[in-house]
């Protein structure tokens, strides 16, 4: 599967109220993140088994999916949105500007 094929099925399950568009799914994904982060915690404090990778997949899978639907929600194609990031951080390290912080480096 591709990031446009996925961004298609992720939309047909996309049942949040139109009236919180964006906000729903920039919501959902922050708290995805962290949930994915509480589980690499668990790790840092040494409670990681097989299960830890399953579920660190998981919570990478619903992070996607709130993702998908905002982009979905701004019209973009996850797939345009995957290229532009990579053409992003190419620029970067080409310039020799990967490391720092700040949008416009």
């Amino acid at each position: 599967m591709n990031f446009e094929e996925y961004q298609a099925e992720a939309r047909k399950t996309a049942l949040y109220p139109k009236a919180h568009t964006l906000v729903y799914p920039a919501l959902g994904l922050a708290g995805e993140a962290g949930e994915f982060a509480n589980k690499v915690k668990k790790i840092l404090r040494g409670d990681a088994n097989l299960l830890t990778r399953v579920g660190l997949i998981d919570e990478l899978g619903d992070a996607l999916w709130y993702l998908s639907n905002s982009a979905s929600d701004l019209d973009a194609n996850l797939n345009d949105v995957a290229l532009n990031n990579i053409q992003k951080l190419k620029s970067r390290m080409e310039r020799d500007q990967i490391k720092g912080s700040g949008d416009n480096r």
